[in-house]
């Protein structure tokens, strides 16, 4: 089973940063998220490129904003 990532971690690893960042994956259903780091944005998408473009227009297209997730994301605080 694949390691999972909430809000709340998200939250607890960004304490110090201010600057939008965006995290892509899949939930547990196969659906694509993304979410800002902050709990500040985010929402359920079609497809990885989807959620992607999505994410990289929030944050400015900075090279650094968007990371895609090595497990499950799942929508719960």
């Amino acid at each position: 089973m694949l390691p999972s990532l909430t809000v709340s971690d998200l939250r607890a690893r960004s304490a110090g940063l201010e600057e939008n960042r965006f995290v892509i994956g899949q939930d547990a259903h196969g659906r694509w998220v993304a979410l800002e780091v902050h709990g500040r944005g985010g929402g359920l998408f079609r497809d990885r490129q989807a959620a992607w473009h999505y994410a990289a227009a929030e944050t400015g297209r900075r090279p650094d904003a968007v990371s895609v997730a090595g497990g499950l994301i799942e929508l719960r605080a």
